[in-house]
Parts: structure tokens; C-alpha cells; sequence
């Protein structure tokens, strides 16, 4: 009984926490920090130099490379960049532009904090690197030069590369030096919503309009590094960087994060608190594949929307696991922590929620160089596509017309064949060759039969007893027919009768 409960706890504790094998001998726990943004002070840590897959949090550093290169001069916000077919070709999530269009830097990186938009970030590493190759050597420079350790970076748009990874560590440097270098840029990253056209798209960020201070960066998901989020938030003049990693959905992300906001803005770095830099690395060598723990195939697909996200497997933990976890989150806290590890619990998850959004204030974004300039391309684009609905509707009515006219053909060719099988003496006459029937026709016998006839002969009539004899034919009787002949002629001749010797 006890080692079945062990068991049972060693099993909850596993799936309430999502650890995961890296290797055969290591398990780690999801990455978590909290770090005072001025002093660069830790505030809090778990796992944060855990090497870890960073899905769209990448755009955090595509955007520093962007913003670097308008420093140093060597671009504008209002240079153009052109999509191109492998842009294109990106999957979601994004905004879908057609090969051959372009779009200001400026709109492009407001696109890629609010939509995350995977084509637009390609195409900045494309037109910015000249190649995502050239980029991502960029990326690595720059990450070197800032103090990232952790990070390895081989595209801008964070889709999944096995080559490609991060840490929470790496995260909140990341985060401090964009607002200490481009301190301009801030408002990027708070961004409510933009509008393109007609259609206006929320910031994933869950936190923002719905935290209390909440004021930028940066989500992500795939399914091998779960839900995280570089998150910053101030209150009371004071800025505090959260970043939480590994998450089984977007709302318990959402949620730690807010849960440890608040601890943060409760305590006080000291001046013996530990600096984000001077963080110890890790023993792994590798990221954890999350991909088991996050994408139940027996579940919906996770979406990475804020609080709108599927749960994908908060509901799958027992109180069991709910108990193991706020254990194993409470004996990596320091000692003198007062951290609510409660917000760590799964149930205690389940029933809250963050306030309702505020209203969403959308950015114009536009492609091409200005707003009218988009505003005719939309038009022939949105001409186009009526053209192109059109079209392929009137292809459609045609080809349902030729199919209904295929299909009344072959139903009037089935009822003539039905009406000439109505006839049995068509169809036998159908049957029989030419030449009987022309003989049929003519009266006469069939040529089959006369190789039997081809000689008339008058057969021998046999002398009755007593010498009589024959009558003679009357003038005028009938001759036998051929038929008769020709089947007198197939008849065996009656063997003879031998007459009986007299007594």
C-alpha cells in the first residue's frame, strides 16, 4: 500500500509540473523569474538558466536586431520590405500577404508584438539579413554582445528548430536591454490591438488591459516549449520583468505570471540580492520536449489567444498532483520567500480568472508606404478576389449544368435500351446471321444443309409380298420436299428381312 501511494504521488507530481526527461538522468521543473528592471536585481527564480524552446518570444529579439540596425543608421522605420514567396509560405500564425507586397519596417514590427505574425517577421530577417541565414547570424551576435548565454538562434519568427533555444535568464536580459536601449520604443511593446482594413486583432498578450500595470512584451507557444511569455508591468514608478516558461495553456500562463507580479512588487532587492547575470547556468544540456505534456492528441490543438486559449491539460491533474506540485514549488523557493505558491496549484487554477479586458485601442497598420497608398491596394485586392469568387462560382454552376446534361443522356440511352429489350422478336432476328436469314426469307434450306441434298435421287421402293406391284405416282401428286429428302437421306436403310424357311 505505501509504495502504491509513492507511486501514485510520484506520478501526480510529474504530470502537475511537467517535468520531463531531458536525457535519461536529469528532469526539470518550468522556467520562472521575476527580476526588478532597473537594478536587474532577481526578485525570484526557478530553472532560469534551463535551456528552453522560446516559440514567439523570438520576436523579442528579431525586434532588437530591427531596432539596432535603425540606430546604427543603417535602415529606417520607413524602409519598405518586400514579401517574398517563402515569406509567403510561412505558417500561421499570420497576416497572410500576397508574395510581392511590402510593408514599412515601422508597421512590420508593430505587426509581428500584437498579431505574431510569422510571414512579416520572415520577411524582416529576409530584407534585413539578406537572408534568414544572414539574419539569425545577427541575432547570435547581438545576443552575445547584450550577455544572453543560453541562446541559440537560427530564424525570427520562433517556429519550431531543434537548433533553437533560449532561457528565461536570456529573457529578462533581452527585456532590459530593449527598454534601456530604445527606451522610444516602449509603446511597441504595449500595443492593445492593431487594425488592418477592416479587420481589428487583439495582442495575445493576456495580461495587457487585463493586469493592473501590465505594459508589454511578448507571448509564445509551440508544443515542445508549451505557453510562455516575457511580461513587464509597473506600479508605482517601479518596472518588474516576469517571465514565465513551459505552461500547459495560455490562462494558467496569464495567471503565474500575474501571481508573481504581485509577489515581486511586495518585496524589496536588498543589496545582497543576486543579479540576473550572476545566475548560476544550468546542468542541461538540451531542452525538454514538451510536446507530450502540451498537445494531447486527444484534445483540442492549444491556441495561444490570451485568456480565450484551450486549457489543454489543466483539467487532466488530480488533487493528488495539485498537492505534489504546490509541494515542489514551495521547496524551490528560498527560504525566505513569501511567495503564494497556491497560485502554482492546478485546482486552485481552475477556479479564478483575470478581470475582463478594457477596451482594445487599435494601431493603424497599413502596407505600402502610406495609409492611402494601402487603401487603393486593398481596393484591387479586394476587386480581385470578388473577380476571382466569380469566376470560380460560374465554373461551378457550368460544371454542375454538363453533369446534370451527362446524367439525362445516359438516363434516355438506359430507357431506349430498356425498350428495345421489350422486343423478343427484334432482338432474335438481331441474332441471326445474314444468311439464314436471307434463306428464311427466301424459303429455300439453310446452306448448312446442302451438302446433305446437293444430289436429288429417287429412293427405291421395296416390292410388297406377293409380287405386287408398285402403284404408280398419280400425275399431279406431290414430290417430297428437300427437308424430307435430306432427312429421308440421314436415315439408316431398314436392314433387310430374311424370309423364314418353310416347314
Amino acid at each position: 500500500m505505501p509504495n502504491r501511494m509513492l507511486s501514485r504521488f510520484a506520478r501526480g507530481l510529474f504530470v502537475a509540473v511537467g517535468l520531463v526527461g531531458a536525457g535519461a538522468a536529469h528532469a526539470v521543473t518550468a522556467p520562472m523569474l521575476v527580476v526588478d528592471a532597473d537594478s536587474g536585481k532577481v526578485l525570484y527564480a526557478q530553472g532560469a538558466t534551463d535551456p528552453w524552446y522560446p516559440a514567439s518570444i523570438t520576436k523579442l529579439m528579431t525586434t532588437y536586431v530591427a531596432l539596432d540596425l535603425v540606430r546604427q543608421g543603417k535602415v529606417t522605420l520607413d524602409t519598405l520590405l518586400t514579401i517574398s514567396p517563402a515569406a509567403a509560405a510561412e505558417p500561421p500564425s499570420k497576416m497572410g500577404f500576397k508574395p510581392g507586397t511590402q510593408i514599412t519596417l515601422d508597421n512590420a514590427l508593430k505587426i509581428i508584438m500584437v498579431k505574431s505574425a510569422n510571414d512579416v517577421a520572415w520577411a524582416i530577417g529576409e530584407n534585413l539579413g539578406g537572408s534568414v541565414e544572414g539574419f539569425a547570424d545577427m541575432m547570435n551576435e547581438t545576443a552575445r554582445r547584450i550577455g544572453m548565454r543560453e541562446s541559440r538562434w537560427s530564424n525570427p519568427n520562433g517556429l519550431p528548430d531543434p537548433r533553437q533555444w533560449t532561457s528565461a535568464r536570456d529573457m529578462a536580459i533581452l527585456g532590459r536591454a530593449l527598454m534601456r536601449d530604445f527606451p522610444d520604443s516602449r509603446p511597441l511593446f504595449s500595443i492593445s490591438a492593431i487594425q488592418f482594413g477592416r479587420a481589428v486583432m487583439a495582442n495575445h498578450n493576456g495580461l495587457l488591459g487585463r493586469y493592473a500595470g501590465a505594459d508589454g512584451m511578448k507571448t509564445g507557444f509551440i508544443c515542445s516549449g508549451g505557453f510562455n511569455v516575457v511580461a513587464s508591468a509597473t506600479r508605482n514608478g517601479r518596472r518588474i520583468i516576469t517571465v514565465v516558461m513551459g505552461q500547459p495553456s495560455a490562462r494558467e500562463r496569464d495567471l503565474k505570471a500575474a501571481d508573481l507580479f504581485d509577489y515581486g512588487f511586495g518585496q524589496s532587492p536588498g543589496w545582497t540580492a543576486q543579479s540576473v547575470d550572476a545566475l548560476p547556468s544550468s546542468s542541461l544540456s538540451e531542452p525538454p520536449d514538451m510536446r507530450p505534456y502540451i498537445c494531447d492528441k486527444r484534445k483540442p490543438m492549444p491556441v495561444d489567444e490570451g485568456q480565450s486559449a484551450i486549457t489543454a491539460s489543466a483539467a487532466a491533474a488530480g488533487a493528488s498532483a495539485d498537492n505534489a506540485n504546490a509541494q515542489l514549488m514551495g521547496a524551490a523557493a528560498p527560504a525566505s520567500s513569501a511567495l503564494a505558491f497556491a497560485t502554482m496549484n492546478s485546482a486552485a487554477l481552475r477556479a479564478r480568472s483575470l478581470p475582463p479586458r478594457a477596451p482594445l485601442q487599435p494601431v493603424l497598420v497599413w502596407v505600402g508606404r502610406d495609409p492611402a497608398e494601402s487603401q487603393i491596394m486593398l481596393n484591387e485586392q479586394e476587386e480581385a478576389e470578388k473577380a476571382q469568387k466569380l469566376a470560380a462560382r460560374t465554373a461551378k454552376l457550368e460544371a454542375a449544368k454538363a453533369k446534370r446534361e451527362a446524367a439525362l443522356a445516359a438516363k434516355a440511352a438506359r430507357a431506349e435500351a430498356k425498350k428495345s429489350d421489350a422486343k423478343p422478336e427484334v432482338k432474335q432476328a438481331a441474332r441471326k446471321p445474314e444468311a439464314q436469314k436471307a434463306a428464311a426469307r427466301a424459303g429455300g434450306v439453310p446452306k448448312a444443309a446442302t451438302a446433305y441434298t446437293s444430289v436429288e435421287t429417287k429412293p427405291a421402293i421395296p416390292q410388297a409380298k406377293g409380287g405386287s406391284k408398285p402403284h404408280a405416282a398419280k400425275p399431279g401428286a406431290a414430290k417430297p420436299s428437300a427437308t424430307k429428302t435430306a432427312q429421308a437421306a440421314h436415315k439408316p436403310a431398314a436392314k433387310p428381312t430374311k424370309a423364314k424357311p418353310k416347314e
